[in-house]
């Protein structure tokens, strides 16, 4: 069981950055690949990235990379999102979610994750 909580976001202008954090709850969270996910207003949620267990895989939609960087620190029960560069259509709420090692698919689809928090807000402004 894990809980997560995301801080960090706010409205920015264009070119701007932020880190958003995911604070997780409970003894396993480093036995949890996470991920991030956004969902803008009347569109569909979207992969944003992603980190293994221990940190040594990422991955990043296309949309995103080169801009953003994942990170996850396992001692605080912690997993952040650097977002550099920002642009307007980076706005969206955005979530972050836990991983159960029970593979199905790629790590880009929400189905795979079994955790989310509630999100927080990212806007930029042009």
């Amino acid at each position: 069981q894990v809980q997560l909580v995301e801080s960090g976001g706010g409205l920015v202008q264009a070119g701007g950055s932020l880190r958003l954090s995911c604070a997780a709850s409970g003894r396993t969270f480093s036995n949890y690949a996470m991920g991030w996910f956004r969902q803008a207003p009347g569109k569909e949620r979207e992969f944003v990235a992603y980190i293994s267990q221990s940190g040594g895989t990422t991955g990043y939609s296309d949309s995103v990379k080169g801009r953003f960087t994942i990170s996850r620190d396992n001692a605080k029960n912690t997993v952040y999102l650097q977002m550099n560069s920002l642009k307007p259509d980076d706005t969206a709420h955005y979530y972050c979610a836990a991983r159960r090692p029970y593979y199905s698919g790629s790590y880009t689809y929400g189905s795979e994750y079994n955790y989310w928090g509630q999100g927080t807000q990212v806007t930029v402004s042009s």
